[in-house]
């Protein structure tokens, strides 16, 4: 399926022009949402006193985040990233400031619920549009790859180092602090990135004029070809969310306590990253569409397999191995995004794929927690496990409407010779 290459590397990613100073500048504004959940929650349970009252408005706080974020890279589609993504990024800075002058005792839970989801629905999606100017950096499929997974790698990273950076602040400070931080973090980060000459070659799609009439974004082709990255995408934010609680519920049975549940949740982050940087690094010689489904049963027989673990270590060995798919399952469900639509609508492809995985991270939480306290707890591994199993029998749709199978082309190949608008 795959040859070893070395060439191009991750450091030609990171050695075309402006690329690192982008990337950086996307990753500081990115840090803002590693840090912002935690400090908003510490700063609600402290100003409200109610677990019950913080979870509401966190909830509405993600509701609005996820279910709106396709309509919010719409808008960076049509007008480029200058026009839409910095007043976006400046909104949601000064909303989430607003946010954390009322996290305080006395104040309306009603109050807190309408400021929450005003902050939500502005989230400036950050992560889709940097993925959108690495498609216009590099046109080379083989190059776009890695700097997908360096990209995805990198994130998840800022997921850890973010939580933790917040845990610092709330030993010296409130953790109101965290979320102005957060803030601060998005409002800089985003002014550095929309000001980069890599994000002023994102051409908003009103502008595509010149190159025909650019296809309906919620056409059949288009929507079809969508279909297998959203769906897997979101059968994997399920799986991996369902996780956390199965960790939790095998340490209580054995009575293993919280540093456990710790050490395998680090397992399934370090298979995830090591798993993204070894895909970024093969040359495949299969297309993406024939790999995605590949992927999603690896996560999905993995997690079926850690039901099984007779102990700790186990365990630790089951999930990292589960790990190992996930990032690169993601990386290529964006990669697939990317070649399914024309240029002027990279940036909504890729936050449909983030909707799915956060849709599905959050149904996944609520479905397990569920299943429990019903079922044996290896037929609760297994059941989330089927769930990124079966998303593997999803049919790959070019835009064009045909189900596309392996052939033994490259995917760079693939993309050059029947898709070519999106490269």
């Amino acid at each position: 399926m795959s040859t070893p290459s070395s060439r191009p590397s991750y450091a030609a990613v990171l050695r075309v022009p402006h690329a690192r100073r982008t990337f950086a500048a996307a990753l500081v504004g990115r840090l803002s949402y590693g840090t912002v959940s935690l400090a908003l929650m510490l700063s609600l349970t402290r100003s409200t006193g109610s677990y019950a009252v913080a979870g509401l408005v966190m909830a509405v706080f993600g509701a609005t985040s996820v279910f709106l974020s396709p309509y919010r890279a719409s808008l960076v589609d049509r007008h480029g990233p200058r026009r839409a993504l910095l007043p976006m990024a400046l909104l949601y800075a000064v909303l989430l400031c607003a946010l954390a002058a009322v996290c305080r005792p006395g104040t309306s839970e009603s109050v807190l619920a309408v400021t929450a989801a005003l902050a939500g629905a502005c989230t400036p999606p950050l992560g889709p549009t940097m993925r959108a100017v690495w498609a216009e950096l590099l046109p080379d499929r083989r190059l776009l790859q890695r700097a997908y997974s360096v990209d995805g790698v990198a994130e998840e990273l800022l997921f850890v180092s973010g939580p933790l950076l917040v845990g610092g602040i709330v030993a010296v400070a409130s953790p109101v602090v965290g979320v102005v931080l957060s803030a601060v973090l998005v409002a800089v980060g985003t002014l550095a990135f929309v000001t980069s000459p890599a994000t002023a070659a994102l051409r908003p799609a009103g502008r595509e004029k010149s190159d025909g009439p650019a296809p309906d974004p919620g056409g059949p082709g288009q929507g079809r070809a969508l279909l297998q990255p959203v769906v897997v995408a979101a059968a994997v934010g399920v799986s991996v969310s369902a996780v956390d609680l199965l960790v939790v519920a095998f340490a209580g049975e054995r009575g293993l306590g919280d540093g456990a549940v710790a050490w395998v949740l680090a397992a399934l982050s370090l298979g995830s990253a090591v798993g993204g940087l070894a895909n970024g690094a093969v040359a495949w010689t299969s297309p993406t569409r024939a790999r995605l489904p590949f992927f999603a049963a690896g996560v999905g027989l993995c997690l079926a397999a850690a039901g099984l673990a007779p102990g700790l270590g186990t365990l630790v060995l089951a999930v990292m191995c589960a790990g190992l798919f996930v990032a690169p399952a993601l990386t290529t469900a964006y990669l697939i995004a990317d070649e399914s639509v024309a240029p002027g609508f990279r940036v909504r492809a890729g936050a449909w794929c983030n909707t799915a995985v956060n849709a599905g991270m959050s149904a996944g939480a609520a479905a397990v927690g569920l299943l429990v306290e019903r079922l044996p707890l290896p037929v609760c591994f297994a059941a989330a496990g089927a769930v990124a199993a079966a998303a593997a029998l999803v049919p790959g749709y070019g835009r064009g409407g045909a189900v596309r199978r392996g052939t033994g082309q490259s995917s760079s190949e693939s993309c050059e010779s029947s898709e070519p608008s999106a490269s």
